[in-house]
């Protein structure tokens, strides 16, 4: 891809997503959010109508009067996009890409920081860590990582998802908004995913193509694995393969379900020809 047409892409996208992210999602984002640090700031003489839970009870014992602690809210925050580059992300059926929308939510998300004045990097993930920005401010931040997310080329076609979380601990020491896009055709994340939202405050964003659900019966098919590479003869007459196909996808939608809700983590899940604006809000207004 020149430069030229880089240029009028990462545009195009910066107008449909910052329009989304200064009419819809910035006050969402500030309300979900907000409060989320909380910064010890003094102490002051207990007034009627205080929150009991908030005595301190040492200063309380040593001037004999009820003093009670005062936070700030902490509102600067830092917000971590890991995304999903592995090769399933280049499915589509329904004139865009699962890259295409991944890419364009990935922008809102970070247009929506900004707005709040937050932090954000970015993490793209396959089966290893291809790309770590470091959180930083600022518009022009905010380009180059969708620059990034439009023409970086991933070494690998897999997913590993534990190993993208285990680095996300690792480098980010402070208490992060992490937002992980992805198909999540993968498993074998909950223990690294729990690790993560102990510390962070961690929600699942999938993105699918209803046309992945099930095989269709369509006779003797050449197919390309999109995340292997290899190539294989399907006999998609045999009842037992498209069983098979549906059980082996509908057991990582569960997993993803059931692991992000029992690590207490958020997951909200968009088809590429929904709207995602819709299912992110509705995610928002729930929290």
């Amino acid at each position: 891809m020149d430069t030229k047409e880089l240029l009028k892409k990462v545009r195009k996208i910066e107008i449909k997503t910052r329009r989304l992210s200064d009419h819809v999602f910035s006050g969402e984002y500030h309300t979900s959010f907000k409060g989320r640090g909380m910064t010890f700031s003094e102490v002051r003489q207990y007034q009627f109508g205080d929150d009991v839970r908030a005595i301190d009870w040492n200063v309380t014992a040593r001037y004999n009067e009820p003093y009670v602690k005062v936070f700030e809210e902490e509102r600067e925050l830092t917000m971590m996009l890991m995304v999903d580059c592995s090769g399933s992300e280049s499915f589509g059926t329904k004139n865009q890409l699962k890259s295409e929308i991944v890419t364009e939510i990935a922008a809102t998300m970070a247009f929506s920081a900004t707005q709040n004045n937050d932090k954000i990097g970015l993490i793209l993930f396959s089966d290893q860590i291809e790309l770590f920005i470091p959180p930083k401010k600022g518009k022009s931040h905010v380009l180059r990582i969708i620059r990034e997310l439009i023409e970086f080329k991933p070494q690998s076609r897999k997913t590993d998802l534990s190993q993208a979380l285990k680095f996300l601990s690792g480098i980010q020491k402070k208490k992060a908004i992490v937002f992980v896009i992805s198909d999540f055709m993968t498993s074998d994340y909950e223990h690294t995913l729990k690790i993560a939202g102990k510390k962070h405050d961690v929600t699942g964003v999938r993105v699918y193509d209803h046309r992945e659900e099930t095989m269709p019966n369509i006779g003797m098919v050449t197919m390309e694995d999109a995340e292997t590479g290899e190539i294989m003869v399907v006999n998609t007459n045999s009842k037992k393969i498209r069983v098979e196909y549906e059980k082996n996808y509908l057991n990582n939608v569960k997993y993803f379900n059931d692991t992000f809700s029992r690590c207490g983590s958020g997951s909200v899940s968009t088809r590429v020809d929904e709207s995602y604006v819709t299912k992110l809000l509705g995610y928002f207004k729930s929290r």
